[in-house]
């Protein structure tokens, strides 16, 4: 439900934090609302500039969301849900859609940078923030190394339609998967740091762009495709029954990952009390419409057992519909631009995450260090970037990829957290925007979050273990004596 009114207003008290005290008040400390959103911004040595209005962010989550998404995991999920993966997509879309409302609920009260870290820290105390902002930086990025990966093995796929040249597998793969060194995936992420060191705004049109072009590479597969579309492919339409329909929806869900990029420019936004709320909904709608309309084309143009062990099933089809290699060509172009767009994006994201924990003192402040001329935190850019490049180029993920989806569902289900508390403490906190039935549908959210994470392997729960146990060691030893809170206690 949107509301009109964007600050608070003038005669509401803040918050108060918990008093001084013990280790366990300590932990609980949390940043006053008020103080979070006066701080927006503001960096060391400079400013972010408030450049970006609701399109823009609209982009930066469809950038995020639609790319490996429908180019990969389709063929991974029809052959659990045949036909019905139309349905599929829907459920994964709806389990979205609880935690995008949660979102956009704090986004437009909250609006700053940091995304579910800031929120957290706003309602939960410093620990648990400090856990969500690491969570993040998990998600975030990885993610960003294994897309890069991907990435280049679309590239390989357009070499070798376009030109019958591929790069050689020692520089298109990483120690253990049968290379040296992955030079695509370092080459793409250091393109979208060059992007990112030119400013928001330049970053925000250059995905703008590249959103216009995968958008329309799915627009042509569909009409390309729909010509070759047979009844009879869609029956029957549930062969593996609701059990199979189910299955896929938990895979598929992990396409909606990254529509949340939107909150996390929510101090370059220029009117964020309004615009990240519908920028959150926009881009989940669209997206959910985009998935489905291209898996009732897909399988109704191709049997969905032809589906099985298929990573490229949208080039087969357009190759198989019109008998000729330049149409699938075409779509390896256009997934190209769609990887390179996400890539952009979640390092974008990764950036702002970690300026907001810097400027709480939680993380060095050189990741909070911003540039007086361009307004971008360099340093911040540079050395995730290039994190993030070596990690693509140089360690074989497998399923360390699987820990960004924990990390992510962890996050999300704080923020339905998120949005019960602040209710409850700041009830009169104006809201541009309120979760409908509160608190039902953010502790549905919840609970779909924690399905979601029980489903998931006993490997990546192993793996996440030991990313919170470093995290923790990292707060306790830095963080919690570095925090701008207790730093104003003394």
């Amino acid at each position: 439900m949107l509301e009109h009114g964007a600050a608070p207003p003038a005669t509401q008290q803040p918050e108060s934090d918990p008093p001084v005290g013990g280790l366990g008040a300590r932990l609980m400390r949390r940043k006053p609302v008020e103080r979070l959103v006066a701080e927006g911004g503001q960096g060391e040595g400079g400013s972010l500039r408030r450049s970006m209005g609701v399109w823009q962010l609209t982009m930066i989550s469809i950038g995020a969301t639609l790319g490996t998404g429908i180019f990969v995991v389709l063929g991974e999920a029809v052959p659990d849900a045949g036909p019905a993966v139309v349905v599929s997509f829907v459920i994964a879309g709806l389990t979205a859609l609880f935690s995008a409302l949660s979102y956009a609920e704090l986004a437009g009260t909250i609006p700053v940078s940091g995304s579910s870290y800031s929120y957290a820290y706003a309602t939960m105390g410093e620990l648990i923030a400090w856990v969500c902002g690491w969570c993040l930086i998990l998600e975030y990025g990885v993610s960003v190394a294994a897309v890069a990966v991907g990435w280049g093995e679309y590239l390989n796929e357009l070499l070798d339609g376009a030109f019958g040249v591929t790069i050689p597998d020692a520089l298109a793969a990483p120690p253990g998967d049968g290379g040296i060194f992955n030079l695509p995936g370092l080459l793409v992420v250091l393109l979208a740091m060059a992007f990112l060191l030119g400013g928001a705004r330049e970053s925000a049109r250059a995905n703008a762009i590249m959103v216009g072009v995968k958008i329309a590479a799915l627009v042509l597969f569909c009409a390309v495709a729909f010509t070759g579309i047979r009844a009879g492919n869609y029956t029957p339409f549930m062969p593996l029954g609701m059990a199979g329909v189910s299955a896929a929806g938990a895979t598929l869900f992990f396409s909606y990952i990254g529509f949340d990029a939107a909150s996390t420019a929510g101090e370059e936004a220029r009117n964020p009390q309004r615009d990240l709320p519908r920028a959150i909904m926009f881009s989940l709608v669209i997206v959910t419409a985009l998935y489905c309309l291209v898996a009732a084309v897909a399988v109704g143009a191709l049997p969905w057992q032809r589906f099985s062990g298929s990573e490229a099933a949208l080039a087969s089809i357009m190759k198989d519909v019109t008998g000729q290699s330049f149409w699938a060509v075409l779509l390896a172009a256009g997934a190209v631009v769609a990887i390179a767009s996400v890539v952009l994006t979640v390092l974008y994201g990764q950036t702002r995450i970690l300026f907001a924990m810097s400027r709480d003192g939680l993380v060095p402040k050189v990741f909070s260090t911003v540039h007086a001329r361009t307004g971008v935190p360099r340093a911040n850019t540079v050395i995730v970037s290039l994190f993030c490049g070596v990690l693509a180029a140089a360690v074989p993920l497998g399923q360390l990829a699987d820990a960004t989806s924990i990390g992510t569902l962890f996050a999300f289900a704080l923020v339905n957290i998120a949005v019960i508390v602040l209710r409850r403490t700041r009830p009169a906190m104006a809201r541009t925007f309120r979760v409908p039935l509160s608190p039902l549908f953010p502790l549905i959210g919840f609970a779909l979050c924690l399905w979601m994470m029980g489903s998931l392997r006993a490997v990546t729960w192993v793996v996440f273990g030991g990313w919170m146990a470093v995290g923790l060691v990292l707060y306790f030893g830095y963080g919690m004596r570095r925090s701008r809170l207790a730093t104003a206690e003394k």
